[in-house]
């Protein structure tokens, strides 16, 4: 009995873990709150009609509830759901309806069921159910169903025995053991159980066949497990069935159905001399059907353990990303929300280093900000018109009288003012950027994910201290633009002065010398005409002029590539800064890019310098400019008159102080002839004048609009002699001036956005957080800290199921290695002993059962005796094949122990 009870609570930690499993609220206090039904106590009594199913279940009840005889016939599934309280007498029996109990007995409940059976047609099925309370029936639910032989039965034998963990009890009388391979609550039990491993026979009415030697020989091979094949593996149990009647009837103490137990026992060792001890009686029974749910449990428990600990880490997980419970204190509340503060800017500063929406920060920078700057009116401004206009304002009634500086100035404030709304609009870029890292931060952030008030609370905090910050950088950017347009440098200016007038007297020198060479050709033509040489010197020049000619006639030996011609190649020369000398360079010009790469020859692949022509100007200059001391012997082979071809040009930067190539300010190139020059001359002016360049030829004005205050001076031949041309050559040097100043602010003021936006939120903006949370009251800072409900039923639900799942995975841990050390130790347990011939004739069973299959109502299905075995080689082998599959099935079967007086099963 204390191993039903034992088991009893094992089905219920195991329907509570199937019920956790199939992620069912349950309460472990109460049986009934899941809607799981644990069948691994169901006891299923099969039989024929007649067969004394009524009686042993009345055997386990220990009252003759159930109505038996011809008259109490079963004619519908009677449920009987058995709770053991210990607390009653063996004569009380409660009768549980709903709610209510009332204490009834056991022949007030059996008149109560024969009169509602016999009430019953032949069709009907209806379950009558009944739950009582004793203190002699294990805590089991038997189902006592009609006869098998009854054709209408198939469904209502499969509700209660299909697909579930019920033990299948097949009651046979005694006199129809010799024929129990033709029985049909056998065949019914190999149809839902193959393997009996949740099958228990009981062969019942043992007094009734004590005088048939037959019978009694089949019943006692049917418990040493010697019986026919299909019985083998199914445990079996003898009773006579009338104990508890006979208990009954007899009035005195409580012992009397113990002491009507202990008689059956004996009676039954008087009738079946050589049948083992431990299979005969009642106890015997409740102690079979122990074991049969023991070992039906083993089969279940591993992968129920398995699945305990799977949802053990989802529930661990789950708690994890929940996070704990809020702390009831003033203290731990404050604690908590300094704690998540910090949580936040931990992940703010994550986003907004690494990975994240950093990047869109520098984005603005080089892409939006630089753009704005560029696309700045300059030309409106610097109009020669416009420029007039600001200047006569500036001077007022009185004209200036050298230069007008008053409106030059003037005019610089005016377009630097310009610069002020994109260096704003970059702020706020920049803020947007920042507001949506706050956001993304909050969401990233588990523990405000529990307290969306708090979370909102956060992220206003955090936008505000954004908005300083925001106020802050447009005030040191505009602080910026405004310390430009306050002080104009003069040194800016004063060089482009002198380097003005260095050119003009460089040129002045050259349109001497210009004047001088003539004189001295002319006079060397005169003295070469009364030479006897001349004829030769003649002939010379007429060469040199011939091959001159020839070189104008053949075209550029360049080439061009691409779908629309976009890349031009070719060799040009190329001056060397260190040398001094000329380098001949494979030069690729790319039109759509405007990029002009170089490379030592013309195989290489890889390019040993590129120049970006956006940011270039293109100058003409004169071979003598760049190497004016040439070798006396030069002049004297070109001759004093010889005018030299000039293939060279300069590639120089708009922004004075920044480079073209490597650490150079200015490139000069030499190509091989006058139509490569040419071809090269017109691809790089159409790419330079596209992207905003000046291009200027070796004398005369420049052709296009001056970008930069340097090249405006280089160009400049000749003082002008209106007060306009000189106002246009001044609005020049200004704008490259602005420009400078403009290229300035587009590398400065993103280091003052990131210094006073980005910077300043990394490092201030917890401590904003914490003074602004701490300034607030406890109660203020409860109110945020309201956890979402939804989150607060996941946490006690996902606590309470992982309690209850560490209790059980415990229990069931604790019977698992119960179930293994038993298993090894028993050797497989007492179903599985070996078939040892007991004290009576070794051929009685034997030829008993040979009998019934060779009678008329023997099967051939179900009626292979052990001749029929033996005779036919072909059934011979099938039997061996199975008996090998059983030995296969329980390895190392030791002999049953004899049974002991009052011990318990250990499992």
């Amino acid at each position: 009995m204390e191993a039903i009870e034992e088991l009893a609570q094992l089905s219920e930690s195991m329907r509570q873990a199937a019920a956790l499993l199939a992620d069912e609220d349950i309460d472990e206090n109460s049986a009934s709150s899941s809607k799981r039904n644990s069948t691994f106590l169901n006891v299923v009594a099969l039989g024929n009609t007649g067969a004394g199913k009524s009686a042993v279940l009345n055997s386990l009840i220990g009252h003759p509830a159930l109505p038996t005889g011809e008259g109490g016939a079963t004619r519908a599934p009677i449920c009987i759901d058995l709770t053991r309280d210990s607390s009653l007498s063996s004569k009380s029996i409660v009768l549980q309806i709903d709610s209510k109990s009332k204490e009834v007995t056991a022949s007030s409940i059996r008149h109560s069921l024969q009169d509602r059976l016999s009430k019953m047609s032949g069709k009907s099925r209806d379950e009558i159910y009944l739950n009582l309370r004793t203190s002699t029936g294990p805590p089991l639910k038997l189902v006592d169903l009609p006869g098998v032989e009854k054709g209408s039965l198939d469904d209502s034998v499969s509700r209660y025995a299909e697909h579930n963990d019920s033990i299948l009890l097949i009651v046979v009388p005694a006199v129809q053991a010799p024929e129990i391979s033709s029985c049909k609550a056998l065949r019914i039990a190999k149809e839902f159980d193959g393997e009996s491993t949740r099958t228990v026979g009981v062969i019942s009415k043992i007094d009734q066949a004590a005088s048939d030697s037959k019978a009694l020989a089949a019943v006692q091979a049917l418990l040493l497990n010697q019986g026919p094949r299909s019985t083998s593996d199914i445990p079996f149990v003898a009773l006579i069935g009338q104990s508890v009647s006979i208990a009954s009837s007899q009035s005195g103490s409580d012992n009397s159905l113990e002491t009507a137990w202990r008689a059956e026992a004996e009676s039954l060792k008087s009738i079946l001399t050589g049948a083992p001890q431990h299979k005969l009686g009642r106890l015997a029974l409740v102690e079979t059907l122990a074991q049969q749910i023991r070992s039906r449990m083993k089969i279940r428990l591993p992968n129920l353990l398995t699945g305990l600990q799977g949802k053990s880490q989802v529930v661990q997980d789950e708690l994890v990303r929940l996070g704990e419970s809020l702390v009831n204190s003033s203290e731990g509340t404050r604690a908590l929300a300094l704690e998540l503060c910090r949580e936040f800017e931990d992940k703010f500063l994550q986003h907004i280093t690494g990975e994240g929406d950093g990047w869109k920060v520098v984005g603005s920078f080089e892409g939006n900000f630089p753009n704005r700057i560029k696309q700045l009116p300059l030309d409106k401004h610097f109009d020669i018109n416009n420029v007039k206009r600001i200047v006569l304002e500036a001077d007022g009634y009185q004209p200036y009288l050298i230069s007008p500086e008053k409106g030059l100035r003037s005019l610089i404030k005016i377009v630097l003012e310009l610069a002020k709304e994109p260096s704003r609009l970059c702020v706020d870029e920049v803020h947007r950027v920042l507001v949506d890292i706050i956001s993304t931060s909050a969401n990233a952030t588990p523990g405000l994910g529990r307290y969306p008030p708090f979370k909102r609370e956060v992220i206003a905090i955090a936008t505000t201290a954004l908005e300083g910050f925001k106020n802050e950088a447009k005030n040191m950017v505009v602080a910026l633009v405004d310390m430009e347009r306050a002080f104009v440098p003069p040194q800016h200016f004063i060089r482009l002065v002198q380097r003005r007038m260095d050119r003009q007297r460089r040129e002045e020198e050259l349109k001497g010398r210009s004047s001088k060479k003539a004189n001295e050709a002319e006079q060397s033509i005169l003295n070469r005409a009364t030479s006897p040489q001349t004829g030769g010197n003649l002939k010379s020049m007429k060469d040199k002029s011939g091959q001159q000619e020839k070189d104008a006639q053949e075209g550029p030996a360049l080439k061009t590539a691409g779908p629309e011609g976009e890349i031009t190649a070719g060799f040009l020369l190329k001056k060397s800064a260190k040398t001094n000398g000329w380098s001949r360079r494979w030069f690729v010009l790319n039109e759509k890019t405007g990029k002009l790469g170089y490379t030592k020859k013309q195989e290489e692949r890889h390019f040993r310098g590129v120049i970006t022509l956006e940011d270039c100007n293109l100058e003409e200059v004169s071979e003598e400019e760049e190497a004016p001391s040439k070798s006396s012997k030069d002049k004297k082979a070109n001759g004093p008159d010889a005018k030299v071809p000039n293939f060279v040009f300069k590639i120089t930067s708009r922004v004075p102080y920044k480079t073209v190539l490597k650490a150079h300010s200015a490139v000069v190139l030499k190509a091989e002839s006058m139509a490569d020059k040419t071809e090269w001359l017109n691809k790089l002016k159409n790419v330079i004048s596209l992207k905003g360049g000046q291009v200027k030829s070796e004398s005369g004005p420049p052709s296009m609009r001056q970008s930069l205050s340097e090249g405006s001076l280089d160009t400049m031949t000749r003082r002008p002699a209106d007060p306009e041309e000189e106002l246009r050559w001044m609005s020049q040097e200004v704008r490259g001036y602005v420009e400078a100043v403009l290229n300035s602010l587009a590398a400065n003021v993103p280091k003052a956005v990131v210094l006073c936006q980005v910077e300043k939120a990394k490092e201030d903006m917890l401590t904003k957080l914490y003074s602004s949370i701490s300034a607030q009251s406890i109660q203020k800072i409860e109110e945020l800290l309201m956890e979402d409900h939804n989150v607060k039923r996941k946490r006690e639900r996902c606590q309470k199921q992982s309690s209850l799942l560490s209790k059980l995975t415990r229990q069931l841990s604790v019977h698992d290695t119960r179930a293994a050390a038993a298993s090894y130790s028993d050797g497989g347990g007492a179903e599985s002993s070996p078939r040892t011939p007991g004290p009576a004739s070794g051929d009685d069973w034997r030829s008993a059962f040979d009998g019934a299959a060779n009678g008329p109502g023997s099967s051939s299905r179900y009626g292979n005796g052990h001749s029929r075995r033996n005779s036919d080689p072909e059934q011979n082998g099938d039997a061996y094949s199975r008996s090998d599959s059983i030995s296969r099935r329980t390895p190392n079967r030791l002999p049953p122990a004899p049974p002991q007086s009052g011990s318990g099963y250990r499992f």
